[in-house]
């Protein structure tokens, strides 16, 4: 009796600490994650030497190998967006193993940034060392360390503004880690050195394949040895994701401060607002939607629409489209916009669908929708991407084609979740059960030792040669 008393405490304060984190991160800031796709089975592609490391499960940590070895991380900002987490993320699996990690951030901004603040204090505290990026010290721990990685194409530029004559002595243990798929990327000055590192590490196969044509037909130089790499869902993201009573809670909290029953359905779009996440066209989906129902009279709950992403602070000219067009098309108690937040879980929660809508090339990969089939629903995607390597379509989702033509696609998919309910669960559990044996935090770490083995071996024949 008195465990499952004590079992009970622990639950109501984590449930309390979970409401408590809601409630301020809707005022703060929002998590971008971009995010990394996972192969169970090794690949190769010939032409750019494109690996995906087999799983291996193993009861000792695969990352073990990097004890007492030196890492510097070099990330273009330190921001909540994708890139600099999950560099945060890499640096703090390699410091729970005894590696000595040494950070560096490329561009700050001039005066006090609460935000570089904050993470670098948190860094600080898992043993982090953050260092200034330009000055003797950062050359020093440059030449010093076993391994270098260079994080986003842009933080290419540090290496000839900081090492100078050193850049040729560093290269060879250079882990470059690219997550840009935007065409603007491909400038010499960033990625000139590419060649010349002893890897690359991609998000998604798709991703690499881009780069891989775009470098050798718009830049005329080849990419070096290229690993794709995914991320997965950490066990604390999963603890609460598996909590039926803590989603319980968080559903209704959520569902009350939107004003919504239990019964309606709920389809959200979690990403920050811009035009290349595709929130307008997500809209007139929607809009489209909601006519195909009451033209054919089907019988299906309120159905309702949020966006989370967006920001009070600052409604840029997209946003203020996107809340004309809910006023024009009088949807307004329809749709909902919801501030920047610290954290997803509670919205995934509350919500019935995620639905991916990135446009052009898609997303790199999109953590967002590795977390929302952890909580078991269905996504509604676009058929680009590292979205494609993430959604199986028509067993965990299905998928639209991008731009102006997957409107009406994607307003359809939308009738037809709305109007199946038992399809919507089956797709949500097959996307969990796909998550379970793909996209967990273990197979992450054994897929990035694989790659980190590689590079150093790399980096110590090229030493001794």
């Amino acid at each position: 009796m008195a465990k499952h008393s004590l079992g009970w405490i622990i639950q109501k304060r984590r449930l309390l600490m979970l409401l408590v984190l809601f409630s301020i991160s809707t005022a703060i800031v929002f998590v971008i994650r971009a995010a990394f796709d996972s192969c169970d089975y090794h690949y190769e592609n010939t032409g750019i030497g494109i690996h995906s490391t087999t799983q291996i499960r193993s009861i000792s940590n695969p990352l073990d190998f990097m004890k007492s070895k030196l890492v510097l991380m070099v990330s273009h900002e330190l921001s909540l967006s994708g890139g600099p987490l999950l560099l945060m993320e890499l640096a703090f699996l390699l410091r729970s193993v005894g590696s000595e990690v040494v950070w560096i951030t490329n561009q700050k901004p001039t005066g006090t940034d609460e935000v570089i603040y904050s993470l670098e204090h948190k860094m600080l505290d898992r043993g982090v060392q953050v260092f200034s990026a330009k000055g003797q010290e950062a050359t020093d721990r440059a030449l010093k360390a076993d391994l270098v990685v260079l994080n986003t194409a842009v933080a290419g530029k540090w290496l000839d503004a900081v090492l100078k004559e050193n850049v040729p002595r560093v290269l060879p243990k250079v882990l470059w880690w690219i997550h840009e798929m935007r065409g603007h990327y491909f400038k010499v000055e960033y990625v000139k050195h590419l060649p010349f590192v002893a890897g690359a590490m991609i998000d998604s196969h798709t991703t690499a394949g881009y780069w891989k044509n775009r470098t050798r037909e718009r830049l005329g130089i080849k990419m070096p040895e290229t690993y794709v790499v995914h991320l997965g869902n950490s066990k604390e993201f999963m603890e609460v994701a598996e909590d039926s009573v803590a989603k319980r809670v968080l559903r209704e909290h959520v569902r009350v401060s939107l004003g919504l029953r239990n019964k309606d359905i709920l389809f959200a779009i979690i990403n920050s607002v811009s035009r290349g996440k595709g929130q307008d066209l997500f809209l007139r989906s929607f809009h489209e939607s909601l006519q195909l129902i009451q033209e054919h009279k089907l019988q299906v709950p309120l159905m309702h629409a949020v966006i989370v992403g967006s920001d009070m602070s600052v409604q840029t000219k997209f946003e203020t489209e996107l809340r004309n067009f809910v006023i024009e098309k009088r949807i307004q108690d329809r749709v909902h916009f919801v501030n920047k937040t610290l954290t997803v879980a509670p919205y995934l929660a509350a919500i019935d669908v995620l639905v991916q809508n990135s446009q052009a090339r898609g997303e790199c990969f999109g953590r967002i929708t590795i977390e929302a089939m952890a909580f078991q629903l269905p996504v509604l995607g676009t058929a680009a991407g590292g979205t494609t390597e993430i959604v199986v379509n028509g067993s965990t989702g299905l998928l639209h084609p991008v731009g102006k033509e997957g409107v009406t696609p994607l307003a359809k998919n939308i009738v037809k979740l709305a109007t199946h309910v038992e399809r919507r669960l089956t797709m949500g559990k097959k996307g969990y059960e796909r998550v379970k044996e793909r996209f967990m935090e273990h197979h992450m770490a054994h897929r990035i030792a694989s790659v980190l083995k590689e590079v150093l071996q790399k980096a110590k024949s090229h030493h001794h040669f």
